[in-house]
């Protein structure tokens, strides 16, 4: 189950319902900004590496 830290939930909140849903089923933990950074980071290589 993933987890978003309070702390970063309004920038967590101001991703498109999509990005946050493919966040959220990924399973990561995100304490800090460098966490979520580095997931959508994942998300981006995953994306490119599909096409």
């Amino acid at each position: 189950m993933s987890y978003v830290n309070p702390k970063l939930e309004s920038r967590f909140e101001s991703l498109s319902i999509d990005l946050k849903n493919e966040i959220l089923s990924r399973d990561v933990q995100i304490n800090n900004l460098y966490d979520l950074i580095a997931v959508l980071q994942q998300i981006i290589d995953d994306g490119e590496s599909a096409t």
